[in-house]
């Protein structure tokens, strides 16, 4: 049988150049994974209540609903998108090693609104480089290994972290601040020597921003329709890397150590789900893929909800991951060939604010119903209530996927 386009392997250049693209990936991840994870349980010696830190924690998504769409059109109109990847670092950086020594809420929230200003002024314009300068007939491949790289970064977190955490509460922070620092240094080093000869984009015009967009949305319903399951999915993402730790630590009794190791062995399934979904994305259409990896995970996120038993948590534990990972992995697969051409930034920036709704509810919902449930869930101190608000949001989107073409 005859190999089709879609089916056909990566040339080494393209190796070389995904290897490359992903470095930034993995900082980021290594980055906004110590921040969301390890702050809440810093933040717990000093916040009032679960709610309050979900309200820190989501001001990322906040973040992202101002500075997402501006910053990926404004890439667009930039020579070179790197540029704002390597301007927003040393910033990013910065904030997060001086997380570590917040010692007070505002301190932190204002550590954690600096941290991501600087992230999306970065992220933005370099996750546009993917359409830029990788082939569409390769893009869940091209986002399978993007989606390695994240899940190398939030494994290292994760892991590493609760160690770190556990010696002294400022070290992954400042630990996460210098791997990230280095990793992005290295991208730039690299990135002109893999470039090749791929696609050269041309950078768009001055044209009013609301015009551009509204020329995007509209009669375009599948992006429509995208952006809301996105920020379905990135809704509960968010809840789960907000309360994980405290679920494991304050619910269930698991001292941070084994916590985090726990996490890091579920990220290894992260990190599988993410080669196997994007070829299948390849070969079978990405949104097929992603639906019926939807409906399984939102059944898995169920069982957790109910049983507070730790044998079958942990049984549970590789199906639960591996749907994340899925949904890690091939969003903005789906995304990149429904984008114009000249709007890769613009387009990426739609689809970071939608992350930027998901992740400002998802641990606000998620505060909240640990608050108002923990008297039915009182034997988790209420923690086990964000896995109903995850199974909601995932099972919810499976409906609105159906309206994305691939």
């Amino acid at each position: 049988m005859a190999t089709t386009a879609s089916e056909r392997p990566l040339r080494r250049a393209e190796w070389r150049l995904l290897a490359v693209l992903g470095l930034p990936t993995f900082a980021f991840a290594l980055a906004t994974t110590v921040a969301t994870t390890y702050l809440p349980v810093l933040a717990a010696t000093f916040a009032p209540s679960a709610t309050t830190i979900g309200l820190l924690i989501a001001t990322e998504g906040i973040v992202a609903l101002l500075l997402a769409v501006p910053v990926g059109a404004l890439s667009d109109r930039a020579r070179h998108r790197r540029v704002f990847v390597l301007g927003a670092t040393p910033v990013l950086v910065l904030a997060l090693a001086a997380m570590g020594f917040s010692g007070s809420l505002w301190v932190a929230l204002l550590c954690v609104t600096v941290f991501f200003l600087a992230y999306y002024v970065g992220y933005e314009p370099y996750r546009a480089l993917y359409p830029d300068l990788v082939d569409e007939d390769v893009a869940g491949r091209a986002q399978s290994t993007q989606a390695l790289w994240r899940g190398i970064g939030t494994l290292a977190a994760i892991g590493a972290g609760g160690i770190l955490f556990k010696a002294a509460q400022w070290l992954p922070f400042v630990a996460g601040a210098a791997v990230a620092a280095l990793s992005v240094v290295v991208f730039g080093l690299l990135l002109d020597r893999v470039k090749g000869r791929n696609r050269r984009r041309q950078a768009s015009g001055g044209e009013d921003l609301r015009g551009r967009l509204r020329e995007l949305l509209r009669g375009r319903g599948d992006i429509r329709a995208f952006l809301v399951a996105n920020a379905l999915w990135e809704l509960a993402l968010g809840a789960l890397k907000t309360f994980m730790v405290l679920y494991l630590t304050k619910g269930l009794g698991i001292d941070i150590g084994l916590g985090a190791a726990a996490i890091a062995a579920a990220a290894v399934f992260i990190a599988i789900a993410s080669p196997v979904s994007g070829k299948l994305a390849d070969r079978f259409g990405a949104r097929r893929v992603m639906q019926v990896s939807l409906l399984v995970y939102g059944a898995g996120l169920l069982v957790p909800l109910f049983v507070t038993s730790k044998a079958v948590i942990a049984g549970i534990a590789p199906l639960i991951a591996f749907g994340g990972g899925v949904v890690m992995t091939l969003p903005y697969a789906l995304l990149i060939p429904l984008m114009p051409r000249e709007e890769h930034g613009l387009s990426t920036g739609l689809y970071s604010l939608s992350r930027g709704v998901g992740t400002a509810l998802g641990p606000l919902l998620a505060g909240v119903a640990i608050t108002v449930l923990d008297g039915p869930f009182a034997g988790t101190q209420g923690y086990q209530a964000m896995w109903g608000v995850c199974a909601l949001a995932i099972l919810a989107s499976v409906p609105v996927l159906a309206r994305v073409r691939d």
